[in-house]
């Protein structure tokens, strides 16, 4: 009696099916750096910064580049892979959007913390305003900018310091 092997597919292989295909649409090919960085990519849990992505792939001991990084992650957006997401002017995060659930996010405009949230609520309308409208729902992107309370005491401290005699 022969042992059976018992292969462990990864959740993420089908994503990886998605990326070689488009790359061989655009004639590109599927490189070492390339399924690095995808697999990279996949293990963020949520929202991550390219320059965070740098120094995980560097502390693994692989040698990258940011235009490498940046070249790679437009390819995964332009397959679908990511999306990217603006807060402000300042900073771009990226975040894994195939085979995960989406989330909309609470900005702090003082302090720049990001508290992603996840609500049926929202959905919810965003389906009921689709469907008033006669489209089908594909996906939204909810930001709520606000001022968090270490925001608000940051902001007091500072009002405080450029107005010393006021209060």
């Amino acid at each position: 009696m022969g042992a059976s092997v018992h292969r462990t597919t990864l959740p993420y292989e089908p994503v990886c099916a998605l990326f070689r295909r488009y790359l061989h649409e655009q004639k590109l090919k599927f490189t070492p750096e390339r399924a690095m960085m995808l697999d990279a990519v996949l293990r963020k849990p949520r929202l991550f910064e390219p320059d965070e992505l740098i120094t995980d792939l560097k502390a693994l001991g692989h040698r990258v580049s940011r235009a490498t990084v940046y070249r790679t992650l437009a390819h995964l957006q332009d397959a679908g892979v990511v999306k990217q997401v603006f807060f402000d002017n300042r900073q771009s995060y990226y975040e894994v959007i195939v085979g995960r659930e989406t989330h909309d996010y609470l900005i702090c405009v003082t302090t720049g913390r990001v508290v992603e949230l996840s609500s049926e609520r929202l959905k919810q309308l965003r389906d009921d305003i689709c469907r008033e409208h006669g489209y089908e729902p594909l996906s939204h992107q909810f930001h709520i900018f606000a001022v968090s309370p270490e925001g608000q005491k940051e902001t007091a401290a500072g009002s405080a310091a450029l107005n010393p005699g006021r209060k």
